[in-house]
């Protein structure tokens, strides 16, 4: 059973961050400019321009001001913030706030996602939010790659022939989109059947806080959380080559947890779980 640092990379993939149930949750991908959620708010965070917010409980959000605040002494891009609509409101009047008692008015752009929305990165890459299920509004994200390719038709035409194509009104080439990176903040397991890709992620972010017994799976979805003992019997139909689980909780240490992990966790998946600690 593999445990990862607060800094990781996979297949060119870069990441830094931490989730800690309760405490902070906050993964960053600087090569990409953009973050799921902020935590308190991390100087690794400061260079970041886009940032998904899952929702708005301060373990996942207390870091907005602050970032925005940190932002704007260095003269840093105007930041944007993803979030549901339900937070954006809110999050103005706290803004308000803090330009009452600094007496300063902070550049910021607050977006309100929906599921069938789409957020460009650059030409390569885009975000889109899927539904997640938790006790206030939340949805997760999802990171994908586009690139065009010649239509597979097309393959076998010359120059000349591709050109006459093109001349006569029809497409030779195609986008293809890779999910990369699902990332899921806080939910219910339900969230797996939300959209079809995130099962095809090739790295999946997935919340795992409590991993065993001492907590039942019906407590975790009472508080709109997800149990190891839930992702178990999934795990057969998760396409993806790594899961990464975070936001466990602080009653287990890391010794603990991937002591759990490696008596649970099936052989034929020990490689392709890991587990994200918080601390």
């Amino acid at each position: 059973m593999n445990h990862i640092g607060k800094e990781w990379s996979y297949d060119g993939l870069d990441f830094i961050g931490v989730s800690l149930a309760g405490i902070r949750t906050s993964i960053a991908m600087p090569t990409l400019s953009l973050a799921f959620d902020v935590a308190q708010g991390f100087p690794y965070l400061f260079n970041i321009n886009h940032f998904f917010m899952t929702h708005g409980h301060l373990d996942h959000a207390a870091g907005i001001p602050y970032l925005i605040s940190q932002k704007s002494m260095s003269a840093h891009k105007q930041p944007t913030f993803y979030m549901p609509h339900s937070m954006i409101e809110p999050m103005k009047q706290i803004m308000s706030g803090w330009a009452q008692i600094e007496k300063y008015e902070y550049p910021y752009q607050f977006v309100g996602v929906k599921e069938t929305d789409t957020f460009e990165i650059n030409r390569n890459y885009f975000v889109r939010p899927f539904k997640t299920v938790h006790r206030v509004d939340s949805f997760g994200y999802t990171l994908f790659h586009t690139k065009t390719k010649l239509k597979p038709a097309m393959a076998l035409l010359s120059q000349n022939e591709l050109r006459e194509v093109r001349e006569s009104g029809q497409e030779i080439t195609q986008q293809l989109e890779t999910p990369l990176v699902s990332f899921t903040g806080d939910t219910q397991i339900e969230f797996l059947d939300a959209a079809p890709w995130i099962k095809k992620s090739k790295i999946l972010f997935l919340e795992s806080t409590y991993l065993d017994q001492d907590k039942s799976i019906q407590s975790a979805r009472d508080w709109g959380h997800t149990h190891l003992d839930e992702i178990i019997p999934r795990l057969d139909e998760l396409e993806c080559e790594k899961i990464v689980l975070i936001h466990s909780s602080a009653r287990y240490s890391l010794e603990h947890a991937l002591d759990l992990l490696i008596k649970k966790i099936p052989p034929q998946h020990q490689n392709k779980v890991i587990l994200f600690p918080g601390r």
